[in-house]
């Protein structure tokens, strides 16, 4: 078997499922029930995905959302092991603030903004929700939040000047 380096990639991310959710159409001779799953991953070292599936049965849908999220994989600019700077993200009615810590705080987060922040390996944030609390918003806005985090490097770069 030819080694495959995709595959070696993808077999050190870990995955949480975040919610499962049932969903029931009426037929004729009754209720016929689907599911969906949100599932985020991540290698708990800067790298962090979220995905979405949907099948008839629980375990199919949540491989379905661990390969979406495979695929929607970002690098987290981290500063030790909290994040660079304050920043908020939005998505739909959900808002996310998110505040770097001192070490030892720990991660102070809903379900839904820790399986990001542990899996993307920031293991010291304060955060806050506002808005709406439905966990695929909350994932969703949180993800936005953590695609607008940059470095100092990153800002030098895009500015042409020296920060101090």
């Amino acid at each position: 078997m030819a080694f495959d380096r995709g595959m070696a990639e993808h077999q050190e991310l870990q995955d949480v499922v975040v919610k499962i959710n049932r969903c029931a159409t009426v037929v004729k001779g009754g209720r016929r029930f689907s599911f969906s799953a949100l599932v985020v991953v991540g290698d708990r070292a800067g790298r962090v995905g979220i995905g979405f599936g949907k099948a008839n049965e629980v375990p199919p849908a949540v491989e379905k959302a661990i390969k979406d999220a495979q695929k929607n994989l970002i690098r987290v600019p981290l500063h030790g092991d909290t994040l660079p700077h304050e920043v908020w993200g939005a998505f739909g009615a959900s808002r996310v603030f998110m505040k770097p810590a001192a070490p030892g705080t720990g991660v102070i987060a809903g379900a839904a903004v820790r399986a990001i922040m542990e899996l993307a390996g920031v293991r010291n944030v304060l955060t806050k929700a506002y808005g709406s609390t439905n966990p695929l918003n909350l994932v969703k806005a949180t993800f936005d939040a953590v695609k607008n985090l940059h470095t100092v490097e990153e800002i030098e770069r895009l500015r042409g000047v020296k920060v101090s």
